[in-house]
């Protein structure tokens, strides 16, 4: 039980780290490619100075997220080897392959860092290219694997052991697409919301500058557009839950019972004891309608399982209304500062500090999202397959590798937080200065970190 919890929560801390990096890295290179390609439309110097800005964060956040995600890899190997037997030869490819992606990556990444002014612009542009793509497809391919866990397929198990191996059937399984668009939006979300909030921020302090106003409008588009798309995506996913993980549905959204015409909670604290849920606002038929479009469609609840089947209900049904309620105020925030720009043409202070707030809340859906995912399956690291505990090594000294993976996660963070501040602490460059052109651009007070 000791190394269980260790290991639960030695996991749950890498994982929440990383989930930061793996959507800022699906995230930055977009924006990025963005700015530039309008850069070399319009000819305006600013485009490309915000390109050229948010290539270095690009740069220092890739390093950052590549050491912590190497630390997750040692991790499942160190930590989980019955589940690494059991499930290595089907989620193995997926991890190939996003190493693969890794690599691409890498390499574009480094020719667009060096090839500032040493590549023609529009040669520069596609190497941005393939950073964008490769981003992206790191995490869909990560999402491969970990929709295998959720919906596992591919293999026959007879006496514990796995038979027949189709890693194809793996790979590509029923829950992987939904999962995966779901995944890529929430990171784009999650990204420009934070990019946004950064830029909003600098226009509170005073720095109503031309860069600040464009790389929020920038941000802001491509939260619009992740925003209207994200709740589609989320019915999905929704939907899909009610198929394959129904226990993770009623947890969600602490369904005791087994019903027909089951109501849709809002908020509230789940009493397991009673199975009540205090404080909630209930929609009559809104759970059986979301979950399956049958206003009176039977929803399965958690008497249908053993307690010993149950997640942890309060903690995945929080999660779960702080998803949904961030994700709800950020698109709501998103339509307002929309509207402003139509009726004014100017940012109020109120808009721009609801920006700010929207950065921070961005991440927190992010957060939650990945919470409701993974402890939602418990108690299965194989969702029907394989339980937590009979996954966990058995070797002793699990809280020693604790404490010495969160010495090098405090000292990632502490790196991260001083790199980017210096290279928010340079000036940017107006772009109606006569001296900054599209050729060779200057960089008054920004500091070359990447």
């Amino acid at each position: 039980m000791e190394n269980l919890i260790a290991a639960r929560l030695q996991m749950a801390i890498s994982l929440g780290f990383h989930m930061v990096f793996a959507a800022l890295g699906i995230g930055m290179p977009l924006l990025m490619v963005v700015a530039e390609g309008l850069g070399l439309r319009t000819r305006k110097a600013v485009y490309l100075d915000l390109a050229h800005k948010w290539a270095k964060a690009t740069g220092i956040l890739f390093a950052i997220g590549a050491v912590s995600g190497t630390a997750l890899s040692f991790e499942l190997g160190l930590l989980w080897p019955p589940f690494m037997k059991l499930a290595g030869p089907l989620i193995g490819p997926a991890f190939a392959l996003e190493g693969y992606a890794f690599f691409i990556e890498a390499i574009f990444l480094g020719l667009y860092l060096y090839g500032w002014k040493r590549l023609k612009p529009t040669a520069h542009w596609l190497c941005g290219i393939p950073v964008a793509v490769s981003g992206a497809m790191s995490g869909v391919l990560v999402m491969s694997a970990n929709s295998w866990m959720q919906d596992p397929t591919g293999f026959n198990l007879v006496n514990g052991q796995v038979t027949d191996i189709d890693p194809v059937k793996a790979l590509v399984n029923p829950s992987w697409g939904v999962l995966a668009v779901h995944l890529t939006l929430a990171s784009y979300m999650a990204t420009a919301f934070m990019v946004a909030g950064v830029y909003a921020w600098g226009l509170l302090q005073g720095r109503r500058d031309t860069y600040h106003k464009v790389g929020l409008a920038i941000a802001m588009v491509l939260d619009t557009i992740t925003a209207i798309a994200q709740p589609i995506s989320g019915d999905a996913a929704a939907r899909l839950v009610a198929q394959t993980q129904p226990v993770k549905l009623a947890a969600m959204e602490s369904q005791f019972k087994t019903e027909k015409g089951a109501p849709l909670r809002i908020g509230g604290i789940p009493n397991i004891n009673n199975e009540t849920v205090p404080f909630s606002i209930e929609i009559p038929y809104g759970l059986s309608f979301l979950a399956t479009h049958d206003p009176n469609a039977e929803i399965q609840g958690l008497d249908a399982v053993p307690r010993s089947d149950w997640p942890v209900v309060g903690l995945v049904h929080i999660s779960f209304q702080v998803m949904v309620g961030s994700g709800l105020i950020i698109i709501l925030f998103a339509l307002l500062y929309w509207f402003i720009r139509w009726r004014k043409r100017e940012h109020g202070k109120w808009i721009l500090r609801a920006l700010v707030l929207s950065g921070v809340l961005g991440v927190a859906a992010l957060e939650a999202g990945w919470i409701v995912t993974e402890v939602g399956r418990q108690p299965w690291i194989i969702y029907n397959v394989m339980r937590t505990a009979d996954a966990v090594t058995p070797a002793p000294g699990v809280w020693y590798t604790f404490a010495g993976f969160i010495g090098l996660y405090v000292i990632l963070a502490v790196t991260l937080v001083w790199l980017l501040l210096r290279l928010a602490s340079g000036r940017p460059i107006d772009d109606e200065d006569p001296a900054t052109t599209t050729g060779g651009r200057k960089e008054a007070g920004d500091v070359a970190v990447a």
